[in-house]
């Protein structure tokens, strides 16, 4: 269970309380698993986690990526939290500027403002958010068309 003390709530960062209780759940399972799994066993405990922390997501969820205006393929991010964040894992002994990059990526092609990189496979466990300065509110994207 995820404990309401831990103090990673910053109300300067925007979904602050959602991405606290994310990082709490991934905290939770890797002190009760280590390092050293593939990553789908992150992937499924996590799911328990955040099931019993009452968030809802969508696992592998796969989202249609465009290119000026154009369907050209698709892509499976491993969690869309609640529709608004997207959580990539890992479980490798170093996250690399290639799964950043991957990352901010998902972030830009989903149109979403928020994301987080979680590495399971360091001794402790690794987590970075990630912003889309490219990002585009609803309400202006709407106002672009008008």
């Amino acid at each position: 269970m995820l404990n309401a003390s831990i103090p990673m709530i910053n109300e300067q960062y925007k979904y602050s309380e959602l991405t606290s209780k994310i990082i709490g759940c991934a905290m939770t399972v890797h002190k009760t698993l280590g390092n050293g799994f593939q990553e789908v066993i992150y992937q499924r405990a996590l799911e328990i986690e955040m099931r019993l922390a009452g968030l809802q997501f969508n696992r592998e969820f796969e989202m249609p990526i465009f290119y000026h205006e154009i369907h050209i393929g698709t892509r499976r991010v491993d969690f869309l939290v609640e529709d608004i964040i997207s959580l990539e894992l890992k479980a490798l002994t170093k996250l690399e500027d290639v799964h950043f990059a991957q990352a901010i990526n998902y972030l830009e092609a989903y149109n979403l403002e928020i994301g987080l990189l979680v590495n399971f496979g360091e001794t402790s466990l690794n987590f970075k958010r990630i912003t889309n300065k490219k990002y585009k509110s609803p309400q202006s994207q709407k106002s672009n068309k008008s």
